[in-house]
């Protein structure tokens, strides 16, 4: 009973950082009306996001590896004080760039919680029992995603955005006394490794600054924000740094002599892909609810709500069919599945809102929740992979690795897509012009008008149909790297 306890008040802390993770959905608006940013200027406001991305990504590897070091409950406890202290400063922010620090340090304590509970899982469970709680895991990380927003609204019609976070303190508090009740210091017999500082910071510099140069705030004007190609070259000189720097350290983040790497780099490849494919999911549907179909930003959300809850359910029954099904096939299956649920997805009808599948089932609800529960279904077994051919000594460092594969894949799949989403879409418009209201009566000008949204109806459908298509390929492209990752087997298989 005790693990399970272990486990499960882990998976609530994970369950606090998911929260704050898509809080801002339904707040922001009110924080820059609060802040005097000007509508016209909401790009000032972009850095609450990009900050707490950058501390929830570039933090990961080596707060993983240092749970290898201390402890798993030492670094979760560590972790909820420092969301806990980035809660009160952004609580109390009188300006926005203390806010956006706040936000960062948030991210920084509240990404950290994922992994190093993954590790935890390993700790304490084996086999099958790992892969079910990885499972539950994955579903409260998942769970943030629907709650987030709806939390984040609720709150805030209660007592303010800034009760959110004045909220999360007692929350965290909470959840530390849990965790260092329930959770073991150190699992017996597991040697303590020393950390490789350097080369933890070097890494996350350059995932930082990879982080701030992927992130656009407005893909419509350019596929990189204006600092894109500055950003992007220093991640690069600093991964080099951090590359060079491993191939001669004494102590390195990560030792790979004991790694079956196959497996691992499969893994990695195919939490890439699945990462790519949920991104795009995220911010396309809602394109398509807003262009399309006549949403407004409310209810693009309700439309993505089904995939959102087909997520995590996803995760839960991936733990659960490991073993029915194996890591291999599972992680095949799941991704295979949301690749099948994207083309269905580029091939909508018109009439998407009122199209049915035999029994009366709804086209656009059934394919939102095939694409959420196949991309969930892979959560539990490429974690369990990892785990699986790592030593134990290196689980907080692997778990990090599986999750920062997927947020990089999100930020890669998104900028990617949308240059070949906005250099179509130009392609495609680039003779229409649109009709001006001079020398025409208003019947023939609402005529011409209505021949021009006609077409460009149709530009913005083949462009989103391009984006599923490619999204789905590149589903299928993570299904086949699932191949590689071996049979299941509990110790590490050979490189």
């Amino acid at each position: 009973m005790r693990p399970r306890l272990a486990v499960g008040v882990g998976g609530l802390a994970v369950l606090l950082g998911a929260l704050d993770a898509y809080v801002l959905v339904s707040i922001l608006i009110d924080i820059v009306n609060d802040f005097d940013v000007p509508i016209n200027r909401l790009e000032r406001a972009t850095p609450l996001i990009t900050g707490y991305l950058l501390g929830y990504i570039a933090g990961m590897p080596l707060l993983g590896r240092l749970s290898d070091r201390f402890g798993r409950r030492a670094v979760i406890v560590v972790c909820l004080a420092g969301f806990a202290a980035g809660s009160a400063v952004t609580a109390t922010a009188d300006t926005l760039n203390v806010l956006i620090a706040g936000r960062a340090l948030q991210g920084l304590a509240g990404g950290a919680l994922l992994p190093v509970t993954m590790a935890l899982v390993a700790d304490v469970f084996a086999g099958p029992r790992r892969a079910a709680a990885l499972g539950w895991v994955g579903a409260a990380q998942e769970l943030g995603a629907v709650l987030g927003p709806l939390f984040g609204a609720a709150v805030a019609a209660w007592i303010g955005w800034r009760g959110i976070f004045w909220l999360n303190i007692p929350l965290a508090v909470l959840a530390a006394i849990a965790v260092w009740t329930m959770v073991p210091k150190r699992v017996s017999g597991q040697a303590a490794p020393r950390v490789d500082v350097v080369g933890g910071l070097l890494l996350a510099i350059s995932l930082g600054l990879f982080v701030a140069g992927l992130y656009n705030p407005d893909p419509s004007v350019s596929v990189l924000p204006s600092w894109g190609p500055a950003t992007l070259g220093g991640g690069a000189v600093a991964l080099l740094l951090f590359v060079l720097w491993e191939a001669f350290a004494r102590t390195r983040l990560m030792e790979t002599r004991e790694v079956a790497m196959r497996p691992f780099l499969s893994s990695l490849v195919a939490s890439l892909c699945a990462g790519a494919a949920l991104l795009v999911t995220l911010v396309d549907v809602q394109l398509v609810a807003q262009t399309l179909l006549g949403k407004d930003s409310f209810g693009g959300t309700l439309l993505l709500t089904r995939f959102l809850v087909a997520l995590p359910i996803g995760a839960l029954l991936g733990g659960l069919l490991i073993r029915l099904l194996g890591e291999r096939l599972l992680t095949f299956f799941g991704l295979l599945l949301a690749g099948f649920a994207y083309y269905l997805i580029a091939n909508w009808p018109v009439d998407i809102l009122d199209a049915q599948y035999g029994f009366g089932l709804p086209r656009l609800d059934t394919d939102l929740v095939l694409a959420g529960l196949g991309l969930g279904l892979v959560i539990a077994p490429l974690s369990a992979v990892v785990l699986r051919v790592v030593p134990a000594s290196q689980h907080g460092i692997a778990s990090a690795a599986v999750v920062v594969a997927r947020m990089m894949g999100m930020l890669l799949g998104v900028a990617g897509l949308s240059a070949w989403g906005l250099h179509r879409f130009a392609e495609f418009t680039k003779d229409l012009v649109p009709p001006l209201p001079f020398n025409v009566t208003p019947d023939e000008y609402a005529k011409q008008f209505a021949v021009y949204r006609t077409a460009l109806e149709a530009a913005l459908r083949a462009e989103y149909r391009e984006i599923f298509l490619v999204t789905a390929a590149i589903c299928v492209v993570g299904a086949l790297f699932g191949l590689l990752l071996g049979s299941r087997r509990s110790r590490p298989l050979p490189s």
